[in-house]
């Protein structure tokens, strides 16, 4: 089963996810995995949505911006015009915004983030986008260096999306894969487990979320040793939902 999840990056919750149909991909799923979000949050407004590439659909930037929110998306194959406009922009005469390293696991990472408004007529290929942005990640490792180039842009104007906001924000995509697809996958045994039929797979990833949810807002940054910890104190566990639930919207 396909599910498409929303991720509220601050906390590490899954604010809601939507069963993507068997015959179809996630891009349908989007109008209803957004109006879930939207009941939770209460409004939208304010609210910056990071996609990857394939959510980068004019007629998702346009509900998006009509409920208040912004976006930051990936351009790549699936819009040429965008991308061909935004790669060929004069970029050697942008300055560098901002430059991240990072070291660890016998690799080094250099990211950096380059942007702007372009002032051609028509501006950005794309509706509400305000900002065109490069990002590149230079990979060492083992004395052998790779170079990626992502291209994006976002509805947020340069006054209010400074490189080093783009810079977090673009990292903070990978979260879902690290905070919680992986954690399914590897602490919870997702793929192994039995239930694979009707919306036995969906109530239990709902479960699993729930859970990881809930020890990331108590501080815990090790789920696999949270459970065990957990499991060992089950009624303390029992006592603090319980305990809390007159207070949860």
């Amino acid at each position: 089963m396909h599910l498409l999840s929303a991720l509220d990056t601050s906390t590490g919750i899954v604010l809601a996810q939507v069963t993507v149909d068997t015959k179809s991909n996630e891009i349908p799923a989007f109008t209803p995995l957004l109006d879930a979000v939207e009941r939770v949050l209460g409004n939208l407004d304010g609210v910056l949505f990071v996609a990857d590439a394939p959510h980068t659909q004019t007629s998702h930037a346009e509900q998006i911006t009509a409920r208040g929110a912004h976006l930051f998306l990936q351009a790549k194959g699936n819009q040429p015009t965008l991308f061909t406009q935004l790669k060929t922009l004069p970029w050697a005469q942008v300055p560098v915004g901002d430059r991240t390293r990072d070291r660890g696991h016998g690799r080094t990472e250099t990211r950096t983030v380059k942007a702007v408004t372009p002032h051609t007529p028509g501006g950005i290929a794309f509706p509400h986008a305000q900002q065109a942005v490069r990002i590149t990640r230079t990979r060492t490792t083992g004395g052998k260096t790779s170079r990626e180039t992502a291209y994006l842009i976002t509805s947020l104007p340069a006054a209010d999306a400074q490189p080093t906001d783009l810079q977090h924000w673009a990292r903070a995509e990978w979260l879902i894969e690290n905070q919680v697809h992986n954690v399914r996958d590897v602490t919870f045994r997702e793929d192994q487990h039995q239930a694979r039929t009707g919306t036995g797979p969906a109530v239990m990833a709902t479960l699993r979320n729930t859970a990881i949810g809930w020890h990331r807002i108590n501080g815990e940054t090790n789920i696999a040793r949270a459970n065990r910890r957990a499991d060992r104190r089950s009624d303390d566990l029992i006592q603090a939902v319980t305990s809390s639930y007159p207070n949860m919207q």
